[in-house]
């Protein structure tokens, strides 16, 4: 568990009483709900039908397809914890999903022209079970082809034995890591640039 730990600051290497932790006070509420977003959705107390286990698990694999090893290593290690078991599959998973995005088909008619073509990933059922290759099939989905998130997506989670409640929290869980990572290696970017360090972000889905 993360142990109320900033986690954007801890993932940025935000030292309490820097500089940067300066600034991110200045935001005070937006500092807070970040963290309670995170709490909230990968460490509530009660996870109901979607365990801490597939949060982290989905977590650890956003991350890794970011391209962010930090966060990959941290929420590898929350997984650790509570399911040791995946924390292979899990990267292996990634490292077969790796790409770069976003794209995918629009529909909107004046768009279509747009529409750039990539990997379309699916999960394998026979190593990581139905309910957790569904998930990180749609959170691939999300992260690299987003136009493409359709009621058919949505069927698959269904099939695989997700709740219509748990399906909305995948999905917010998904767009607030998409956020955090950002967040986080923005700051780490911008402490590098301060200390007169290139940084450039190599993740996939950038």
């Amino acid at each position: 568990m993360s142990q109320n730990a900033d986690i954007i600051d801890l993932l940025a290497g935000v030292a309490p009483g820097s500089a940067l932790s300066a600034i991110r006070d200045q935001r005070v509420q937006a500092r807070e709900n970040a963290q309670r977003s995170f709490e909230a959705l990968l460490e509530p107390a009660d996870p109901g039908t979607f365990p801490h286990a597939e949060r982290y698990a989905v977590a650890a694999f956003t991350a890794r397809l970011h391209g962010f090893d930090e966060a990959t290593a941290f929420y590898a290690d929350l997984l650790g914890d509570e399911a040791p078991e995946l924390v292979e599959a899990i990267d292996a998973a990634a490292a077969d999903g790796a790409t770069r995005g976003p794209y995918g088909a629009y529909r909107e008619e004046g768009l279509r022209g747009e529409s750039t073509e990539g990997l379309r990933w699916t999960a394998d059922a026979a190593v990581l079970g139905e309910r957790l290759a569904a998930a990180l099939t749609h959170t691939h989905l999300l992260v690299f082809r987003p136009r493409e998130a359709r009621p058919t997506a949505i069927r698959s989670l269904v099939d695989a034995g997700w709740s219509a409640d748990d399906i909305v929290s995948l999905s917010q869980l998904v767009s607030f890591l998409t956020f955090q990572l950002r967040a986080a290696w923005g700051l780490r970017v911008l402490a590098r640039s301060t200390n007169g360090t290139n940084a450039t972000h190599e993740g996939t889905a950038a």
